[in-house]
């Protein structure tokens, strides 16, 4: 990140502006209140008098913008899209209190206010505006598709139900630990309230933290292993998270992306991989959207959930197909 100007840490990253080439700008806007922070990428030679078909792009969850929604963002703008990829609200650079509190009408208007500055930004054609969210952003995308109909086409990679995940547990495991969830989650909302001090779930991330081969490898395959190695080594940013606000519960837990899905009437492209153990929320969504004008599942062959953040060939396939999507619906 210090290496960087922008304070990017996926790979081929813009490291400067240049004229003639693709170029990045931070801005700074209001969603529900809060000041959010986002990365806008215009197109090589981009001319503001000129019309763009323009992508809304959302992070994962505890991710942050100068991640994977950043690299997506960029190959967007590489092929003629304007981009933007912002810092959900309480999280990364924006704004908020209680610290990165995962509160799903807060992510679903942050979704929409990219629309809505999308809608002002010079050069922004506002009948070609699509959505790509991922993992944890890809189900709040879902979310937003249902009822926000600006977004033209709908796009989803990795795509992660935190609902159903926080209510029922990883593949439902914990369902019979529901009250036990809404019994902490009302209790940690007293605590904040009567001594102001605020609990958390998860692992606060306070250095890179590097980790040999071996070490990996004692930690159980899968999401858990691949986040530390995204999230904690190579792709570190101090600003992404992987905790929440316990208080985070009581909103999460009756919130599930799959309610409704016949309300999404746009193109749909689902993208996950073949080996990831989060497939599962992926193919649901999938196979109860059946209003959408067209729709289509990807999967990337021997690709876990978070290698299509990062791991190549997986994202250029990713990418083709994504772009391809877009100028196919946009």
């Amino acid at each position: 990140m210090m290496e960087n100007k922008f304070g990017l840490v996926y790979d081929s990253a813009l490291k400067e502006n240049t004229y003639g080439s693709v170029n990045i700008q931070t801005v700074n806007y209001e969603s529900s209140g809060v000041n959010i922070s986002a990365n806008i990428y215009t197109p090589a030679n981009y001319n503001e008098k000129k019309q763009y078909p323009a992508v809304a792009v959302a992070h994962p969850n505890g991710g942050v913008k100068e991640q994977v929604s950043g690299l997506f963002a960029q190959k967007l703008a590489e092929n003629g899209y304007i981009a933007i990829a912002s810092d959900a609200a309480f999280q990364g650079a924006s704004g908020g209190e209680p610290r990165n509190t995962d509160h799903p009408e807060y992510r679903v208007e942050d979704i929409r206010a990219m629309a809505d500055y999308l809608l002002k930004f010079p050069g922004v054609d506002d009948k070609r505006i699509g959505v790509l969210g991922i993992c944890g952003g890809g189900g709040y995308t879902i979310e937003v598709a249902k009822t926000d109909k600006r977004f033209k086409a709908v796009a989803t990679i990795s795509m992660f139900n935190s609902g159903r995940v926080r209510r029922n547990g990883f593949k439902d495991s914990e369902i019979e630990k529901i009250q036990e969830k809404l019994l902490l989650a009302t209790n940690a909302r007293n605590k904040r309230l009567i001594s102001g001090d605020i609990d958390y779930i998860g692992n606060y991330l306070s250095e890179k933290v590097s980790m040999t081969q071996e070490q990996l490898e004692e930690i159980p395959a899968g999401l858990y292993r691949d986040g530390i190695e995204y999230y904690g080594d190579k792709y570190y940013h101090p600003n992404a998270q992987s905790y929440y606000t316990t208080e985070s519960l009581q909103y999460l837990m009756r919130f599930d992306v799959e309610d409704q899905l016949d309300l999404i009437n746009q193109p749909l492209l689902m993208i996950a991989g073949e080996k990831a153990d989060t497939l599962y929320m992926t193919q649901d969504v999938f196979n109860k959207v059946t209003k959408a004008s067209s729709k289509e599942l990807v999967l990337i062959k021997d690709a876990t959930h978070i290698q299509t953040y990062w791991k190549e060939p997986f994202v250029s396939q990713e990418s083709k197909k994504v772009i391809d999507f877009f100028n196919n619906n946009l």
